[in-house]
C-alpha cells in the first residue's frame, strides 16, 4: 500500500530557509503528478507548487523565485526548497503525489517563521 510522509518542517527566521522532503512507499509506483499545499490557522488550504512526470512546474505567485520544487523519480521524492521566507509562509504544509487516478496526501509538517 502507498503511504506518503513530509519531513524537513521546523521554525526558521524572517529570511531563513528550509528543504522539504516527500516521500511515497511501494513499488511500481506510477507518478503523473504532485506537490505541495499549505494552510494557515483559520485559512483555507492553498495550492504552493506542483510539478509533473515530464517536469513541468507551477508556483503560485507569492512564493515565486523564493521557492523551489523538484523530484527525484528513482526514491520517489519530491522536495521543496524555501528560501527568503516570511511569517506570511507560516502553515503546515501538505504533499500530495497523483498515481493514475490515486491520489496520496501526506500528514502535513508544521513550518513557522518568526518575524
Amino acid at each position: 500500500q502507498v503511504q506518503v510522509a513530509e519531513s524537513g518542517g521546523g521554525l526558521v527566521q524572517t529570511g531563513g530557509s528550509l528543504a522539504l522532503s516527500c516521500s511515497a512507499s511501494g513499488n511500481n509506483f506510477a507518478f503523473t503528478h504532485g506537490g505541495w499545499f499549505r494552510q494557515a490557522p483559520g485559512s483555507q488550504r492553498e495550492f504552493v507548487a506542483q510539478i509533473t512526470r515530464a517536469g513541468t512546474i507551477n508556483y503560485e505567485d507569492s512564493v515565486k523565485g523564493r521557492f523551489t520544487i523538484s523530484r527525484d523519480s528513482a526514491k520517489n521524492t519530491m522536495y521543496l526548497r524555501m528560501n527568503s521566507l516570511k511569517p506570511e509562509d507560516t502553515a503546515v504544509y501538505y504533499c500530495y503525489q497523483n498515481a493514475g487516478l490515486n491520489i496520496y496526501w501526506g500528514q502535513g509538517t508544521q513550518v513557522t517563521v518568526s518575524p
